[in-house]
């Protein structure tokens, strides 16, 4: 199986990868983690904070016709909107170096890093908000899928 979902992942391009903001692996879940009865977060919890994710976001783009959330934004105005420390600045080089990404990619990744800031009601983006980001893009990584 591994090597059959490898096999497809080759035929997909870089660009159209590129233009995906979140890739995610799920592998099959275990019977026993199913089977639980630990303490998950409640959907209307979660429900309630992209509710206030996006107001946040409605509140940021007021001024901006056609502009209503994070993905939205265009490279100028990303780079007003999300202003990051030099330490998360560090991180997302390193980050690009070791994967390879592309400038769609870092532009993706610190959009991605503003919605999971805007979804903890933090101001700024930290760099756990940019290592969570930058986890996103594991179909930009060697291996996936092995």
């Amino acid at each position: 199986m591994p090597g059959q979902v490898q096999q497809y992942l080759n035929k997909v391009s870089g660009p159209l990868l590129d233009r995906i903001d979140l890739h995610v692996e799920v592998t099959p879940v275990k019977f026993s983690d199913l089977s639980s009865v630990h303490a998950t977060e409640k959907s209307a919890y979660i429900r309630d904070r992209v509710i206030a994710a996006r107001s946040i976001q409605a509140d940021r783009f007021a001024g901006y016709p056609g502009i209503h959330c994070n993905a939205q934004m265009h490279s100028k105005l990303l780079s007003a909107v999300c202003v990051i420390s030099d330490q998360c600045r560090a991180q997302l080089g390193q980050a690009m170096q070791k994967l390879k990404l592309s400038a769609r990619a870092y532009d993706r990744i610190l959009k991605v890093s503003r919605t999971i800031a805007d979804l903890e009601g933090s101001r700024s983006v930290t760099p756990a908000h940019m290592a969570e980001a930058i986890q996103f893009r594991s179909l930009d990584r060697e291996g996936w899928g092995n």
